[in-house]
């Protein structure tokens, strides 16, 4: 995020083929068609494991001391506006892509047996998304940017239309509604900074200095478009809809990934842009972070569908990204505590990671579930334990991490943040922690309803354990909650010279 100069330009496309090789994969998919549904399963995997295998190269080839993008490839692409075609990661881009290689291959296994319709189509959708997923976290021009943005948002909107439940016309309508619409905002800032600058690198965005009124434009329209992706309170309605009806990979992909994407949009433009707007407006921000964190957990209390539950416990979980966000300039600039402001970034970052774990887990597990029975409703479950003692442990490990038990991602993140807040206003870090009692009540109700007591349905009594692709998906979830819950330095350092240059760059004002 660094508007010094960018390194030079790599030899080697390696984000280049992170982007596209999925899309070929894609393609090469629907050429296959529904007849050879077997080998567009394969295939499509294969491609899939290709984008995790280069995700690799890009931990060891990463230099963690620097703050500046890596692995940068520039090249013209509409020149008679300056419009590149510019790939760049940084530490944070490389976490982000790296969860998007990892959740693609897992949806993939986990949809082998359980789709048989339109197998081929189904298998390119996420390829498709994936590749635009990763171009979202690599982009360095804006325009192209923006053309990654609102390209993800036609294979979810398929995957929610074709392959979802009986309201998935009306979800996946709604849900690119929410999403387009919000998006267009963002568009009329970029382009106006474009005309006021004339360039669309985000590097000379970040220097292009601007008055309060414009920084203040500028930071509603990309508050709009980014907040509707995160989701936060109140255009968070789309999200509960979208989950429900969705089928098990757009959900798991949609929570696991692509709310995430709000998240880094506010790190990647709002910051850096309209720093002094950021800071002003950061009590709206957070305000609507801690009605997210506490009335969102409340409502989830109430709801009697798995699915739903799951949706509007991300909702509240997601407010920790946007609250560690925001909180860092109060931190910055009034309190004068740069560490403090970085350990807020970090837990965003880190919780946005943990997130990705945990909620594709748990909707992972609502998906085992209704294979076998084909209903999500609380009520319909019991006993689950006694015939599926293995999926019960995978269940009892995410509802603790889903309730922040220390020894687990879900704790990391948010205690992190919860610190960082309280070294700025103890009252914000009291509510915020409000969670660990809402999210317990909640993730355990459930948990207690669905997992223990006797079987009292027959068709409960006849449910078969996990089988091993079943075991490949969550085993790989849990391994990556206890990972990050134990172990999060890795994921840390790899991040903290693009969180020290960000926190940096908020203390410096345009005006």
């Amino acid at each position: 995020m660094s508007p010094e100069p960018l390194a030079a330009t790599t030899s080697f496309p390696l984000l280049s083929l992170l982007v596209w090789l999925p899309i070929l994969g894609g393609a090469l998919c629907l050429l296959l068609g529904n007849t050879r549904a077997n080998a567009a399963r394969w295939l499509a995997l294969a491609f899939a494991l290709a984008a995790l295998a280069l995700s690799i190269p890009l931990f060891t080839g990463f230099d963690m001391a620097s703050a500046g993008m890596q692995f940068v490839e520039q090249r013209a692409w509409i020149p008679a506006y300056d419009i590149q075609y510019h790939l760049g990661a940084d530490g944070i881009s490389v976490a982000l892509i790296a969860l998007t290689t990892l959740t693609t291959v897992l949806v993939l296994i986990g949809a082998w047996g359980s789709v048989s319709e339109r197998v081929a189509q189904y298998y390119a959708a996420f390829l498709f998304l994936e590749g635009l997923m990763i171009g979202v976290f690599a982009a360095m021009d804006a325009m192209l940017f923006y053309v990654f943005f609102e390209g993800m948002l036609i294979p979810m909107f398929l995957i929610i239309g074709v392959w979802g439940g009986p309201r998935r016309i009306y979800a996946s309508i709604k849900f690119f509604l929410y999403t387009f619409l919000g998006s267009v905002f963002m568009l009329v800032g970029l382009v106006w900074l474009y005309l006021q600058g004339g360039s669309w690198q985000l590097a000379d965005m970040y220097a292009l200095p601007l008055s309060m009124p414009a920084q203040t434009w500028l930071f509603f329209a990309f508050l709009i478009a980014f907040a509707v992706k995160v989701p936060m309170f109140p255009v968070h309605t789309w999200l509960p809809d979208a989950h429900v009806e969705a089928p098990t990979g757009g959900s798991v992909i949609l929570a696991a990934i692509m709310l995430k994407i709000g998240g880094y949009g506010f790190l990647r433009f709002s910051l850096p842009i309209v720093p002094d707007a950021s800071h002003a407006f950061a009590w709206l921000v957070i305000a609507l972070s801690l009605i997210a964190v506490i009335y969102i957990g409340l409502v989830a209390l109430v709801q009697d569908d798995m699915k739903k539950l799951i949706a509007y416990s991300s909702i509240s979980h997601m407010g920790f990204v946007t609250l560690g966000t925001f909180i860092a300039f109060g931190l910055v600039r009034d309190a004068g505590n740069l560490d403090a402001a970085r350990l807020g970034l970090q837990g965003a970052m880190v919780q946005m990671i943990s997130h990705g774990f945990v909620s594709g887990a748990m909707f992972s597990c609502v998906g085992v579930l209704y294979d076998r029975m084909h209903t999500r409703m609380i009520k319909d479950y019991g006993g689950v334990a006694n015939v599926m003692p293995w999926f019960a442990a995978f269940v009892v490990l995410f509802a603790m991490a889903n309730s922040g038990l220390p020894g687990t991602s879900g704790f990391v993140g948010e205690f992190m943040v919860i610190l960082a807040t309280f070294q700025k206003q103890p009252l914000l870090a009291f509510l915020a922690a409000t969670t660990l009692i809402t999210g317990a009540a909640y993730t355990l109700w459930l948990t207690k309803r669905v997992i223990w007591g006797d079987v009292a349905n027959p068709h409960v009594a006849e449910m078969q354990d996990i089988n091993f692709r079943e075991w490949i998906v969550l085993g790989v979830f849990a391994a990556g909650v206890l990972l990050v819950g134990v172990w999060p330095k890795p994921l840390t350092d790899l991040m903290e010279p693009s969180i020290a240059q960000l926190a940096s760059q908020l203390a410096a004002t345009k005006l």
